[in-house]
């Protein structure tokens, strides 16, 4: 099993919008990768303002999620919700 990790570090003069985020965002990329599961974590105390795991059979599965022509329209929606450089981060589920 492959989780791709994707956060948003906070910081100073950061904005992210929770709502349209899990209402909008979140089910584009679920509808253009086709996960297994997929869970959203709104930040409370740490690091980020939030954080999404995608979770996929293969790590085969993941890229061909990647290589999907509506690729371009998630990262475009990114803007709809934040001005965070999203941090990805690709890990094999072992335990």
């Amino acid at each position: 099993m492959i989780k791709l990790t994707v956060s948003y570090p906070n910081g100073e003069g950061t904005t992210f919008d929770h709502d349209y985020y899990a209402a909008s965002h979140v089910p584009l990329c679920n509808a253009v990768f086709s996960p297994v599961k997929t869970e959203v974590d709104k930040g409370i105390d740490g690091p980020n303002a939030a954080a999404v795991n995608f979770y996929f059979e293969s790590m085969e599965a993941m890229q061909a999620a990647f290589g999907n022509p509506k690729m371009g329209d998630v990262m475009t929606d990114v803007a709809n919700y934040t001005n965070i450089a999203p941090v990805m981060q690709v890990s094999e589920i072992v335990g």
